[in-house]
């Protein structure tokens, strides 16, 4: 199932129910000109292998991960979302600068908007689906 990610792509694996990470997933699309990443919710068959794989302690990690098939590496919180950002070309990109905050830092930001989420943005009782435009973007 993960081999069969093209190693040229990124996989972005969300939380499929919560409001803020669609609209993080929707923000992402726009903006990916080179069409670097593909998408799945972590709910999803891949994503469970995946964090089974790596494993991955999803009450400490349960938002959104970034898996480089081509490295066969999975970043983690703002580290993914940084690397992320750093593929969607400017303005997107110059949020990066915050790789120069320490890990740790960035980190304990990250967790506490994460932890708050479903109260600020609500949340949604299934995954999202993709319109048929954007079906070739997403794995089930």
């Amino acid at each position: 199932m993960i081999k069969e990610i093209p190693k040229d792509k990124q996989l972005i694996l969300f939380d499929g129910v919560c409001n803020l990470c669609n609209s993080s997933v929707l923000y992402v699309i726009k903006r990916d000109r080179k069409n670097k990443f593909l998408f799945a919710p972590l709910q999803s068959e891949i994503g469970k292998k995946i964090i089974s794989d790596f494993k991955v302690d999803t009450s400490k990690t349960d938002s959104i991960l970034l898996y480089n098939p081509k490295k066969h590496i999975l970043k983690y919180k703002s580290s993914a979302a940084l690397h992320i950002a750093k593929y969607l070309g400017f303005p997107s990109n110059l949020i990066t600068i915050f790789f120069i905050i320490p890990t740790f830092i960035r980190n304990w930001v990250y967790n506490y908007v994460a932890k708050n989420r479903y109260k600020w943005y609500g949340e949604k009782d299934v995954c999202i689906t993709p319109t048929p435009e954007l079906q070739s973007k997403f794995i089930a």
